[in-house]
């Protein structure tokens, strides 16, 4: 029998996610303990796609602010002279299309699919969002950021030119 859905809950995170996994169905199957660690171990900032294409910017002398979170959707790197915004999205969790690194797990098959489509779906409106304040968003998947050439190419099509090179005309005489 399950208990009230009012129980109080009380502690740390992990006394919550206790209460809740008390809370749902028996039938609901058990998560693999294994792929908990694994995916407790996936980081939201500073991931090895991000810190390469904030790099690569650098080296191009771009200057940027990261996370900023009074935008919708806390975007990874933020040009805000520019009103330019660039989020940095792993294959798997955003779904690139086509992507050999689009895979979906064998286990709770339902559960992951229903994750994905509400990361779609998130990204999608958080996307509508800064557009409508007037905002650019660029995507860059994190299969892109593994050729460097690819990385600053979209970059520089995206943003123009760095702030910091100023080209003056040469004088005559």
């Amino acid at each position: 029998m399950r208990p009230p859905c009012h129980a109080p809950v009380t502690g740390t995170y992990a006394n919550a996610v206790t209460e809740f996994l008390k809370l749902t169905d028996s039938s609901t199957p058990a998560v693999d303990p294994k792929r908990s660690k694994l995916m407790a171990r996936v980081r939201q900032k500073d991931t090895t796609p991000e810190m390469a294409l904030r790099r690569t910017l650098h080296r191009l002398r771009y200057r940027f602010r990261i996370h900023v979170r009074t935008l919708p959707g806390t975007p990874d790197i933020v040009f805000p002279s520019r009103r330019k915004a660039i989020f940095v999205h792993g294959c798997f969790w955003h779904r690139h299309a086509g992507c050999h690194k689009m895979t979906t797990p064998k286990t709770r098959v339902e559960f992951w699919q229903a994750k994905f489509d509400r990361n779609v779906e998130r990204d999608a409106s958080v996307v509508r969002m800064l557009e409508d304040m007037g905002w650019s968003v660029l995507t860059i998947w994190e299969c892109q950021t593994e050729v460097e050439d690819e990385m600053r190419r979209l970059a520089t099509d995206f943003l123009g030119p760095p702030g910091g090179c100023k080209v003056f005309p040469r004088s005559v005489g």
